[in-house]
């Protein structure tokens, strides 16, 4: 085979945090709801918040994507190849543990 891959990465850390929670949750909170209310419709009285659909919320982490390119050939050591890209960058850190494959895609 031919060709090149890139290979995009992020860093999985032991204070990582991923929560769903739904809007309907979200508003039901008295001070999200005074916080609404107070940026969109100062001066009015009697609103009431509503929501037409039950919606998720995702509250994550916020992660940096690190990329590099192999060769096709390499496909089968992709894991490991990223870990070794960002050992070699010093990008995991004491509370880090390793590397999560976030896309995969050939180049010419």
């Amino acid at each position: 085979m031919e060709g090149n891959i890139k290979v995009s990465y992020i860093i999985m850390c032991d204070n990582d945090t991923s929560k769903e929670i739904d809007l309907s949750q979200l508003l039901d909170n008295e001070k999200v709801e005074k916080a609404i209310k107070s940026e969109f419709t100062k001066g009015l009285r009697n609103i009431v918040l509503s929501i037409s659909e039950d919606t998720k919320i995702e509250l994550k982490t916020k992660k940096e994507i690190y990329s590099f390119v192999v060769e096709k050939n390499d496909f089968a050591d992709l894991l490991g190849l990223a870990e070794d890209d960002a050992k070699k960058h010093k990008r995991v850190k004491k509370e880090c543990q390793g590397v999560e494959l976030v896309n995969i895609e050939t180049i010419d």
